[in-house]
């Protein structure tokens, strides 16, 4: 092991979202010893802290489902499954993909006990401050916690924040929103609590309900479909994905303003529902968030960006380490969702430079922030191909991390296909 004397980790994996889930136990699983930081009081990135209760990416789109997703994402399916949670396909009404259900609470807990099990070091509650870094490389970071800050050194690094923080504070390059500087826009699911469970819900009275809610407020909801609901595993629950806000910039005052509207958003919609569509005359708004679902922010600089081609045309290559199997989707206007299919087999592959940060010898990316120009980004930013892309990447670290120097897409192919992975 090529290590520096202070080091204390072969791998610091910053956010504990899907990529970073799957950047820890590929790091783990290719014997590294692996230190996971994440900001909030758990794991699970926005299927814990915004309530986006379904996992895309892990199936193609089809009449039936097949598998795009491996390794690290089915070993979060299998952790569910112990916690009985089906996590089996489920076919959308509104959109024809396959999406995994999910139960947030549980998923907490499978999370937890996946890197238990695996050695993982998490630090939960802790963000990452600052990087100390040479002209190539990362030589330690500075975590924010609890007890204040500290300085850990690790030989490789992975940024899975989502909001590229680890690359921000390191000095690299970064695009906001797609080549115009526009951000796509952030969605508040919401959960619904009260339903009377002998009731099947009807998709037009829905649709009647947001037009009544149209009617009386100042905030206007586009979609005209009802949106994408369903009810929630194990509880009854109604989710629901309705509410939208536009994102003009990543300032705290946009954030500010977009969660504070869509929590009187869901309020007031919660009212209708009550007044309007049967079955939900007892109900009552359960949670939104704990923050609003953002679909992206900034975009590193990377060795390799996929492009529009790359997904619609389903390219496969020899520096493949991942799958990407979610159709493009973008959320350019509020409320007015746009999908593009991949094409040839359904799926494309992800080459290894998209999870290598251009600048630095020793950083990776997993999850949202690996290479992508605006249109391909609609389709590898979910968390299903997160989770993909994290393995890889974190693969790749623990890799370069035992041999000093970046490994090359075949070493990597062949440590992710012994993990389980699909490429």
């Amino acid at each position: 092991m090529s290590r520096q004397a202070d080091a204390d980790y072969d791998v610091l994996v910053a956010g504990g979202g899907a990529g970073g889930i799957g950047a820890a136990l590929g790091a783990a699983k290719a014997g590294a010893k692996v230190c996971l930081v994440e900001k909030y009081g758990f794991l699970g990135g926005a299927a814990t802290n915004a309530q986006v209760l379904a996992y895309c990416g892990f199936f193609q789109q089809g009449n039936e489902p097949i598998q795009a997703v491996g390794g690290a994402g089915e070993q979060v399916l299998g952790a569910l499954r112990k916690l009985g949670v089906g996590a089996e396909p489920y076919h959308s009404e509104t959109t024809g993909n396959w999406i995994v259900l999910l139960d947030p609470e549980r998923l907490k807990v499978a999370l937890d006990r996946l890197c238990a099990e695996h050695g993982i070091d998490v630090m939960l509650h802790t963000r990452l401050a600052a990087v100390s870094r040479t002209a190539s490389r990362v030589e330690a970071a500075t975590l924010a916690g609890m007890d204040g800050r500290s300085q850990v050194g690790a030989e490789a690094y992975v940024d899975a924040s989502g909001d590229a923080n680890m690359a921000l504070v390191a000095g690299l390059p970064f695009r906001v929103g797609d080549e115009e500087k526009h951000l796509q826009a952030g969605t508040m699911p919401m959960r619904v609590g009260g339903l009377n469970p002998s009731v099947k819900i009807d998709r037009e009275a829905i649709k009647a309900a947001v037009a009544a809610y149209n009617a009386r407020g100042n905030d206007p909801i586009h979609r005209n479909d009802g949106g994408i609901y369903t009810r929630v595993p194990g509880s009854g629950d109604f989710w629901w994905l309705i509410i939208d806000r536009e994102m003009t910039d990543l300032s705290s005052r946009t954030f500010t303003r977009a969660e504070q509207r869509a929590r009187e958003m869901a309020l007031a919609l919660v009212d209708i529902l009550r007044e309007q569509v049967p079955g939900f005359e007892n109900a009552w708004l359960a949670q939104t968030g704990p923050q609003i679902g953002i679909r992206e922010s900034r975009h590193p600089a990377a060795r390799y960006e996929i492009t529009h081609e790359d997904v619609v045309e389903g390219r496969l290559r020899e520096d493949g380490i991942a799958r990407g199997a979610w159709p493009i989707e973008l959320h350019k206007e509020a409320g007015k969702p746009l999908y593009e299919k991949i094409g040839a087999r359904g799926y494309f592959h992800v080459p290894l430079d998209a999870v290598r940060a251009r600048g630095l010898d020793n950083v990776w990316y997993g999850g949202r922030v690996i290479g992508a120009d605006s249109l391909a980004y609609g389709s590898i930013r979910v968390m299903g191909t997160a989770f993909a892309t994290g393995e890889a990447a974190g693969t790749a670290a623990a890799l370069s991390a035992r041999s000093g120097r970046a490994p090359a897409a075949d070493q990597v192919r062949e440590a992710l296909t012994a993990q389980g992975a699909i490429i």
